[in-house]
């Protein structure tokens, strides 16, 4: 019998840790987790586990930064409906993917582990541009709109909401604070013929296909 080459077994260990690092930090945020509740939730030594992370900052600080891994949005073409559709697949993450509810989590609860670094926040108002760029390119939205203004406000709008929706309901409203959010922003942003034409809609897994 082949016995499991070391360095696969490493990969999965560490893979494990940061798993177990996200649940305890969901759980319990930065503060109220702990090595030992880690290493416990992972089924690791004390060894294994200062082998791959020296603290529970660095651990953090892992969880945080892979964000935009944690979101894996299906392909399509970037339109206004496509940006709609990102934040309502956001909910959805946020619902139902432990590692990007800890990953979020902790953006919001850095400052308890070191310096503020807003790369993570600075990452999503660049995706958002995008989305927005390529809305203007389509005549979706009007002229007097800043891109990366707009960008920027629904960013903190959003992380705003889901903070919010967390506290009000464990986030089972987020869908449709969401739909309240686009109801009373999108006059703002889209000329009345495209919003007529937009959809405001929870996501599915038949949209990915």
């Amino acid at each position: 019998m082949m016995t499991e080459p070391r360095q696969q077994r490493a990969v999965k260990t560490r893979e494990a840790i940061v798993y177990a690092a996200a649940h305890v930090f969901d759980e319990c945020g930065y503060s109220g987790a702990s090595i030992s509740k880690i290493m416990d939730h992972a089924g690791v030594t004390q060894g294994g586990m200062y082998f791959h992370f020296k603290s529970k900052q660095e651990l953090a600080r892992v969880v945080m930064e892979k964000q935009q891994e944690f979101v894996a949005f299906p392909v399509g073409e970037a339109s206004l409906q496509r940006l709609i559709d990102l934040t309502f697949f956001m909910a959805h993450a946020l619902q139902t993917n432990v590692l990007v509810r800890a990953s979020v989590r902790l953006a919001v609860e850095q400052g308890e582990f070191g310096k503020p670094d807003p790369t993570a926040y600075h990452e999503w108002v660049d995706q958002l541009c995008f989305f927005l760029y390529a809305a203007r390119e389509r005549g979706e939205l009007l002229d007097e709109v800043d891109e990366r203004e707009f960008a920027i406000l629904l960013t903190g709008a959003f992380a705003g909401m889901q903070i919010y929706s967390n506290i009000a309901t464990g986030r089972e409203d987020l869908n449709e604070r969401l739909v309240a959010w686009w109801k009373y922003t999108l006059p703002a942003l889209a000329p009345a013929h495209v919003q007529a034409a937009l959809v405001m809609r929870p996501y599915s897994r038949e949209q990915a296909a």
